[in-house]
């Protein structure tokens, strides 16, 4: 217990560095006179003080590995060159969320520089479902030489067998079956005779891959491909918006990317930013808040092709209006979820959250949104969370993991079993199609394989924290030390630091559901602190009214920019009673 807080006000236990981290973190303090609270994250993060600097300045370079440790790689990039080098006619089948958006993207960019216009086709979520299908494949067969399938395609038996008349490669990263499709290539670093090593890429990464390799085969034939460092900004934010462990690459990955997308030379993403009203450099947190949700919301309850075709075009004006539809239908979105969420929260609620499982299944809840409040169910419950949309007697549903549960392949042996139409995903996150009838038995059986993977023994989420701080040191130059040691977010989750003993000056409402406050000591430095969906919970209405009490704080910190001035500010995600 870190603080003496054994129950916090949203009913958690603080727990601190483990004694193991923080003699590495005190050693690292000594040989490379790095402030504690950076000392902190690089010593949880398992950064031995000799990798310190390497860690904070990660090259990629360094880094990205050989694509053709991937099997398949060098058909899949050396048919994609003879596609180029023929001017065959090329189709990109994309999924429709971020990550096949994103994937679609680099593909058209890279082919357009080239000279060549591909086809994008992306699936209807509602009428057509994920993943390629028979009679869009056979369709554009009939019309292409080339179908290159990005963030689906390893379990697409029949739909590629359809594409008569056509090549197809796969570029992927879902689970793969005991065999594959019959195409030319089929690169996924998650294949069942993969060992596993790149697994943490999202299908964006293994697109880059490809285009690593293409270039390599081009520079020995003597020809010089397109800059694919510029493209970088498309591959960080997919391996974000995707919730990709941002470990190993994609940690470069994502720094790189951040640094191009903040020069703003790609029409799609700087209109996006805009609707967004994002006026600073962008961060990792930027990409899977404000402007991953508002192309997903295009795949989600719109117009399924949008995303990709704005993060492809070239055209300002084309961009500003795409972004501003996406923007509409994000809001669209944010009310339909809100319904669904209310509705799937109260039925799971009352099954109880002590099972493997989490779960709901409703009549009309729009399968575009269900992946959403799944996320939210996972939160609340801190289990493996599957909700359901039924329409027509068939279920349509999605589901979000915790770490440690392997939920992907749970939903996967689900669809072996027949209990399923079909389902499949990664361990995080998963997909599913099933007759309204076999919901409860399939969701049985599903709590009762994730048992097996430890899902009914997880207790109340621990805060884990990183150390305490003062409001005093809390300044812009160590916060963007601090983020130095990012990115953060799946597999490395953002440092929080506690602010012990601390006296709420000012505290009020804004917006519908947040709080802003200020604290400090009397007489000491003062900082401010802002804590979103405060009112969903105890925290809001708490330290509202705190009475002149004192609190330990813990959360995150944000720089916040305002009016060309930088200051530092706290997230707060959690309070508790000082001297408790």
């Amino acid at each position: 217990m870190y603080l003496g807080v054994e129950t916090s006000l949203t009913g958690r236990r603080w727990v601190g560095p483990a004694v193991e981290v923080q003699r590495a973190a005190d050693l690292i303090v000594q040989q490379k006179g790095l402030p504690g609270p950076v000392a902190q994250v690089l010593a949880r993060r398992g950064v031995a003080a000799e990798e310190a600097d390497a860690f904070l300045a990660p090259a990629l370079r360094d880094l990205l590995p050989d694509p053709r440790l991937l099997k398949d790689m060098e058909k899949a990039a050396t048919r994609v060159l003879e596609a180029v080098a023929r001017r065959e006619r090329i189709a990109i089948f994309a999924d429709y969320d971020v990550d096949g958006g994103t994937s679609a993207a680099l593909l058209l960019d890279w082919l357009r520089q080239l000279g060549l216009r591909a086809t994008l086709y992306v699936p209807d979520r509602i009428d057509e479902g994920y993943g390629p299908n028979d009679a869009a494949m056979a369709d554009l067969a009939a019309k292409h030489d080339l179908i290159v399938c990005v963030d689906c395609g390893t379990l697409s038996h029949g739909p590629i067998a359809a594409a008569v008349g056509a090549d197809v490669v796969v570029l992927d990263h879902h689970l793969g079956g005991e065999t594959l499709p019959e195409a030319v290539a089929v690169v996924n670093p998650n294949r069942q005779d993969e060992d596993g090593d790149l697994g943490h890429l999202c299908a964006a990464g293994v697109v880059f891959l490809m285009l690593v390799e293409c270039g390599r085969q081009m520079r020995a034939a003597g020809k010089t491909g397109p800059d694919l460092m510029q493209m970088l900004d498309l591959v960080a934010l997919a391996t974000v918006a995707d919730v990709a462990p941002l470990i190993g690459v994609n940690r470069a990955f994502v720094r790189q990317g951040l640094r191009v997308m903040a020069a703003r030379e790609r029409p799609g993403l700087a209109a996006l930013a805009d609707v967004a009203r994002l006026d600073t450099a962008p961060a990792a947190y930027h990409l899977g808040y404000l402007l991953g949700p508002r192309i997903n919301a295009g795949g989600r309850i719109g117009q399924a092709d949008l995303g990709a075709r704005l993060l492809a075009t070239t055209d300002p004006h084309e961009a500003a209006a795409m972004a501003e539809r996406l923007d509409l239908l994000n809001t669209e979105r944010r009310d339909i979820e809100a319904a669904v969420r209310a509705l799937a929260m109260a039925q799971a609620e009352d099954r109880g959250f002590d099972a493997p499982l989490a779960w709901a299944a409703g009549d009309g809840w729009h399968p575009g949104v269900v992946g959403i409040v799944a996320a939210r169910l996972k939160e609340a419950s801190n289990r493996p969370s599957v909700v359901i949309g039924i329409e027509d007697g068939i279920g349509k549903g999605s589901g979000r993991s915790v770490t440690g549960i392997d939920l992907g392949a749970a939903i996967q042996r689900l669809a072996a079993e027949g209990l399923l139409i079909k389902g499949g995903g990664h361990k995080m996150a998963a997909g599913l199609t099933v007759r309204a009838e076999m919901i409860p038995q399939a969701m049985e059986r599903l709590g009762v394989l994730l048992a097996k993977q430890g899902a009914d023994r997880i207790g109340v989420a621990d805060l884990r924290l990183d150390g305490t701080m003062m409001p005093g040191a809390a300044q812009v130059e160590l916060a963007e030390m601090i983020e130095q040691a990012g990115p953060f977010g799946a597999a490395a989750p953002g440092p929080r630091f506690a602010f012990a003993d601390m006296q709420i000056f000012h505290a009020k409402r804004v917006g519908e559901n947040h709080l802003k406050l200020s604290f400090g000591d009397i007489g000491g430095p003062r900082m401010d602190a802002i804590c979103f969906g405060a009112y969903d919970g105890p925290l809001g209405p708490r330290l509202e009214q705190h009475g002149g009490a004192r609190f330990h704080l813990a959360g995150r910190l944000d720089i916040n920019s305002f009016r060309g001035r930088q200051s530092v500010q706290l997230r707060l995600e959690d309070a508790a009673a000082a001297g408790s």
